[in-house]
């Protein structure tokens, strides 16, 4: 089974980052028995995405604390908002302030530009997939932020679905020769994972035709005419994927061909956080 980083294990290692061996800030300043309460505000438009991470972290480093919630993730939310109000020991208020913030705009952020393009393409069949294209060890909730948003996620990693783009392609010495290695491999080690391959033309696509074995062909850096050729050649055989060079202006000329997939990275790695603050209150 593969091995990825829980929430737990995240947490403890973004705090040790962030805390060290002490907040002495706060240490020195606060009374260790302080209790207080403090306000999550929203200071712009966008979908809410980190909510269930927001309460794990405070949770993990006091099980007593209490939330008041007044939004859920997916939530639209507007400048002035409040998402939610928690109550704990000061001590803990002031540890996890930068993480929560921290997570929750940059969750927000991808949520909020990964709406954006699925609202964009909502009247089509076409689905908008994340890529690899995330933070090192922030992944898992980057790809959450993308299921809120109204995205789909392609692939968690290296480890969960053969694709074999042009690197493993040139490297192999071409398309059947990767397709025929891949499916030899899987049987070999009794693997049971689909396999997309990349196309740069129409002659690459006819060349895994020819071949087979595969579940999806990915067309990369394709206009649009040439997205529905292509389409057309496959003929409902395969799924379909169109990546590269797509972004909000031009996504629905690609949606209209009728792909079944349009991967962007845009949507984890051009984000921008969500203005959010947490402001803290003595009870």
């Amino acid at each position: 089974m593969q091995r990825v980083l829980t929430t737990q294990e995240f947490i403890t290692a973004a705090l040790l980052e962030d805390v060290g061996s002490g907040d002495y800030s706060t240490l020195a300043s606060i009374p260790a028995d302080a209790k207080g309460k403090a306000v999550l505000k929203i200071k712009e438009e966008g979908i809410l995405a980190g909510m269930q991470l927001a309460q794990d972290i405070f949770h993990h480093l006091e099980e007593d604390a209490k939330f008041t919630l007044y939004k859920k993730d997916g939530d639209a939310v507007n400048n002035g908002e409040t998402a939610f109000i928690v109550e704990a020991s000061v001590h803990t208020i002031l540890k996890a302030e930068r993480l929560v913030l921290n997570c929750m705009q940059r969750m927000s952020g991808i949520a909020t530009l990964t709406n954006k393009y699925a609202d964009k393409i909502k009247n089509y069949k076409t689905k908008i997939l994340d890529t690899r294209k995330t933070t090192p060890l922030f992944r898992e909730y980057e790809k959450q932020a993308v299921r809120i948003g109204g995205g789909y996620n392609l692939r968690m990693g290296l480890y969960d679905m053969i694709m074999l783009k042009d690197n493993h392609i040139d490297f192999c010495g071409g398309i059947e020769q990767a397709i025929q290695k891949t499916n030899e491999y899987l049987a070999a080690n009794n693997l049971h994972l689909k396999i997309e391959i990349e196309t740069r033309n129409l002659d690459d696509v006819r060349r895994v035709l020819a071949v087979g074995n595969v579940h999806r062909i990915m067309l990369d850096n394709c206009s649009p005419k040439l997205l529905e050729e292509a389409i057309e050649l496959i003929a409902g055989k395969y799924e379909t994927e169109a990546s590269g060079g797509i972004n909000l202006d031009n996504i629905i000329s690609y949606a209209r061909t009728g792909v079944d997939y349009v991967s962007c990275g845009a949507i984890t790695n051009h984000a921008v956080s969500m203005d959010l603050s947490l402001k803290a209150h003595k009870i």
